[in-house]
């Protein structure tokens, strides 16, 4: 579904990516660790076309990523969540969710102003679609509250929940459990598998919670400084020295 080649990222003086390479197959799950400041969000940023690359390519289902425009990302099927929650604070979790299903939707701008019947006829379409996300994600009950106030995981299965709604075949996590309870971890993992299962996406998710990464994903790959230091199965890369040194440090 998904190859990284050589893909390269410099800010000024600064390499971000440097020579970045892998490939996720349809149904993986990815792990995508590294201490901070390794690049992980800047590759993010450029799957999702919001940072250019200086070098490399990236192919999704047969296209050239980069050199597709960042709006026609979420029509690939590619969808995102943010390290720093994305939310609109003022809007309800309702509305929030349905922002994510914007592109589907087919009315112009005439249409919508005159109320036509397609126009109705779709946002109920939209917002029956919604309501199925809401009762998923356990937030039925918070779905007319403003996003603003809310407990920090429910806003994190908010904006999961608005990821989902643009129908994604490769979703990309950035940091979902981070701020969670130990509980609140637990649940989000097993509902991330259901997920999977149940919507058929391809996921990619950056964490620093080594429990949930080693449990959840199929595969991890780890970054250092903007280099890929490890690839593997869970239980290989935990114990890859590298990787222990990266974290922990070389006396370690």
């Amino acid at each position: 579904m998904l190859e990284v080649r050589e893909l390269t990222v410099r800010f000024g003086g600064i390499t971000a990516l440097g020579g970045v390479g892998f490939a996720v197959d349809r149904g993986e799950m990815v792990g995508l660790i590294g201490p901070n400041g390794a690049g992980k969000t800047t590759l993010f940023n450029c799957l999702t076309r919001r940072y250019d690359a200086d070098e490399g390519a990236i192919s999704y289902a047969g296209r050239d990523l980069l050199a597709m425009a960042p709006h026609a990302i979420v029509g690939l099927g590619i969808a995102r969540t943010f390290q720093n929650l994305g939310l609109f604070a003022r809007m309800s979790v309702r509305d929030n969710v349905m922002v994510g299903a914007h592109h589907h939707g087919r009315a112009g701008f005439v249409g919508a102003s005159l109320r036509l019947p397609s126009v109705r006829r779709e946002e109920a379409r939209l917002r029956g679609e919604t309501a199925d996300l809401l009762g998923r994600l356990d937030l039925t009950d918070v779905a007319e509250h403003p996003a603003a106030g809310l407990p920090f995981g429910t806003l994190k299965r908010v904006e999961l929940a608005r990821a989902l709604a643009a129908k994604p075949r490769l979703l990309l996590l950035d940091e979902p459990v981070n701020g969670l309870s130990h509980g609140e971890v637990g649940e989000f993992a097993d509902l991330l598998q259901t997920i999977r299962d149940d919507f058929d996406v391809t996921v990619i998710v950056v964490e620093h919670h080594m429990g949930f990464v080693m449990g959840t994903c199929d595969r991890v790959i780890c970054l250092d400084f903007g280099k890929k230091i490890a690839e593997g199965p869970p239980e290989e890369v935990q114990r890859d020295p590298a990787v222990i040194e990266a974290y922990l440090g070389a006396a370690a």
